[in-house]
């Protein structure tokens, strides 16, 4: 079963928490702190993958975590930090919030690297507290917790050449022909039912072509008649599309209205694709209506058309020159690339953590919990908890100068007595 879409639901490691300990050994009484700091936790990478067909691996296994960091340990032993977890995905691969559907990243080349979750930083042993006030230090910081979310995966086929056509119009059968793909084809409709690709070699310039099939589209694609609309987007990313009419009209169908019906389809799903370069041929020229129906075709549309037959392999040579053309031009006038992304930026919702131990009426973390969207860290408001100490700072000071002006009052009250 072919799989382009699914959902999944990942989470980075966590981050390892500080230690608090103190140095203890023979004939050393006052050791000091020397607790280790945690270890980061593992970040989520996608990978592009060549070698890689569909998504099947995480339809039937959505979940996936990476390793938590370790917590700091005592003799300032720092802990480890998570692995990363690695996630091959199939080249074309887009990444949505399920949320919201806000694009993500997409993976495009093989061995594209793309970090797509930060694993939680992690914490501070109490060897960092250390101060000349503050020399045995109960104090540590914790790891914060890595990020975490649930995406959806969407498969986007990348290809030279999407071809594009009626069912049963000869696509499988081309692919089976150029190719060594080796797809289902009959001589019924929609014998497709899944995107193929197929490379076309060239052994003369050792040059290579790739050609993308997908099923047959009929009129009213756009509105989820037939499969084709499902798989369109398989040749969103091809440079160029190969649009193969059925000229022998074997279906009943008019081969200039199946043309029109195309374009139509093309433009309803995107406004782009009549916009891209395209070759036009015309399939099944070994039939006797196959010549008068093309001089018709030529009349009412005003384009190019190459007439071929895949059974006598009639104008194939031809074809595959003018594809092998077309292709490298495309890809000499393309622009450079821009860098690929190899890090994606998600909104950190951690809160921020400090203190969490209390001892000797020193501030602290109020409350730790655990909630459905992870782990949730209530923090003393320390702005809060300065205004206060500034407060009283002022008022000790007030009641210090009105102590001093009794002291005055008094001493001019017994100087006055005095003879």
């Amino acid at each position: 079963m072919f799989i382009d879409e699914c959902t999944v639901k990942l989470r980075a490691g966590n981050g390892g928490d500080g230690c608090m300990s103190f140095r203890r050994e023979k004939y050393i009484p006052k050791g000091g702190p020397d607790g280790g700091d945690g270890g980061n936790g593992g970040d989520v990478v996608l990978v592009g993958e060549r070698n890689m067909a569909d998504l099947c691996d995480y339809r039937y296994r959505p979940e996936w975590k990476a390793q938590h960091g370790e917590a700091g340990k005592g003799r300032q032993s720092f802990g480890k930090s998570g692995d990363m977890l690695e996630l091959k995905v199939p080249i074309g691969t887009c990444v949505f919030q399920k949320q919201t559907g806000e694009f993500i990243c997409e993976v495009i080349h093989h061995e594209q690297r793309v970090r797509i979750l930060r694993g939680g930083k992690g914490g501070l042993g109490n060897l960092h507290f250390k101060s000349s006030t503050n020399q045995a230090p109960r104090q540590i910081i914790p790891g914060k917790p890595g990020q975490f979310g649930e995406f959806r995966l969407i498969l986007k086929t990348i290809a030279d050449i999407g071809l594009v056509g009626f069912p049963n119009a000869g696509k499988s059968s081309l692919l089976e022909l150029m190719t060594n793909a080796k797809p289902k084809t009959a001589p019924y409709p929609f014998t497709t039912l899944h995107p193929y690709v197929g490379v076309i070699e060239y052994k003369d310039t050792y040059d290579t072509v790739t050609l993308a099939d997908i099923p047959g589209l009929i009129e009213g694609a756009a509105d989820n008649r037939g499969l084709g609309h499902r798989f369109l987007k398989h040749i969103e990313r091809c440079r160029m599309h190969l649009i193969m009419i059925d000229m022998a009209g074997i279906d009943g169908r008019l081969p200039e209205e199946d043309y029109a019906h195309l374009l139509k389809e093309l433009e309803r799903y995107d406004e782009g694709f009549l916009t891209r370069p395209r070759l036009v041929v015309a399939n099944k020229m070994d039939e006797e209506v196959a010549a008068e129906n093309l001089e018709r075709f030529k009349k009412i549309h005003k384009i190019k058309i190459l007439p071929i037959s895949i059974v006598s392999e009639i104008g194939i040579p031809e074809m595959k020159k003018i594809i092998l053309e077309m292709i490298k031009d495309l890809r000499a006038n393309e622009a450079e690339a821009a860098p690929l992304p190899t890090d994606v930026t998600i909104e950190d919702k951690t809160p921020n953590v400090v203190v969490v131990h209390e001892h000797y009426g020193r501030r602290a973390v109020t409350g730790v919990g655990e909630s459905d969207e992870g782990v949730m860290v209530e923090v003393t408001d320390w702005d809060e908890d300065a205004e206060d100490a500034e407060d009283s700072e002022d008022a000790d000071d007030d009641l210090e100068h009105t102590d001093d002006a009794e002291e005055e009052v008094s001493d001019e009250t017994i100087s006055d007595d005095k003879p």
